[in-house]
């Protein structure tokens, strides 16, 4: 049985299965968050944000570093894991479903390339990133456990990959931009500044956990502002830190990670496994990112 009921926020509509009753959820209209009402039309029930503190909570390098394994060991966490372990092995096996189509005419024949496995590639990382997202949110308003894929149906699900995409590469631009104008700049004099252009470069994918902390928690890219991304850093660098090695050895993996290519059973399971590891040490990376939100939301300008 499905339960319908309005946004306390926003009225508008939303549709859960019964089982969900009682659970948390957040309106993906307005962002709103809820208990999710056990009769259909009842009153969503608001729930109210952590208060401001003036002090960080303690604990944020055990919650880390230790209870993050407990997502391994409930039951409740099996949905999302196995979502991501599908993910995981769907964009392994399909990224190399690239092929062509030759069309013969009287005086003309050509070939068609159609990239079906990179298109598939890009969709699965959109639908990645767009939990990793909602973990993040999750994790930073104390749910330890990690959150109900609700998709939406297939044109949902089609909105949710192309949102996370859009979302992902703003953010990108954003912490990058000075990069790039560097090598705008470059590209227009003729002159190169190499050491200059590789700490921009890593400058900004240092800044990226903040920026997707940004988006994820507030919502609105008009947020990605340089005192909303650095003040926050400088008063808290030393767990950011953590944050930001955790998604930097994600990344770092994945760059050496491979693909299907027709190879052996045994072949295909030594290369499939470097890409769970990169997406093992991505889940830890996002739930520090929400983790550091929850613990030093009093750094926060915002």
């Amino acid at each position: 049985m499905t339960i319908r009921f309005n946004c306390p926020n926003c009225d508008a509509l939303i549709a859960f299965d019964e089982k969900y009753c009682g659970k948390r959820a957040r309106c993906f209209t307005c962002g709103e968050r809820f208990l999710i009402p056990s009769k259909d039309k009842e009153k969503a029930k608001k729930i109210k944000l952590p208060e401001e503190r003036v002090e960080p909570l303690p604990g944020f390098y055990r919650m880390v570093f230790v209870d993050s394994w407990k997502l391994f060991m409930s039951l409740d966490n099996i949905t999302g894991l196995v979502f991501i372990f599908v993910a995981v092995c769907f964009k392994f096996f399909t990224a190399n479903w690239n092929t062509s189509m030759h069309i013969t005419g009287e005086s003309l024949s050509f070939d068609i390339y159609i990239p079906l496995g990179h298109a598939l590639n890009i969709a699965t990382w959109g639908l990645l990133f767009f939990y990793y997202m909602e973990i993040i949110n999750s994790t930073a308003f104390d749910i330890e456990n990690l959150p109900e894929i609700v998709l939406g149906g297939f044109y949902g699900m089609i909105w949710r990959i192309a949102k996370s995409l859009y979302v992902f590469f703003v953010i990108l631009l954003v912490v990058e931009l000075p990069y790039l104008i560097l090598l705008l700049i470059t590209k227009k004099t003729g002159t190169e500044f190499p050491v200059l252009s590789h700490i921009l470069m890593l400058g900004g994918l240092f800044l990226f956990p903040m920026a997707i902390l940004t988006a994820a928690i507030g919502r609105e890219i008009t947020m990605l502002r340089p005192d909303y991304l650095l003040v926050p850093i400088f008063r808290a660098s030393r767990p950011y830190l953590v944050t930001a090695m955790l998604l930097g050895a994600a990344g770092v993996i994945q760059m050496h990670t491979s693909h299907y290519t027709g190879q052996s059973r045994s072949e295909a399971v030594i290369d499939l496994l470097p890409n769970l590891v990169a997406q093992f040490f991505a889940l830890f990376a996002m739930r520090s990112i929400g983790l550091f939100y929850r613990h030093y939301n009093c750094v926060f300008p915002w």
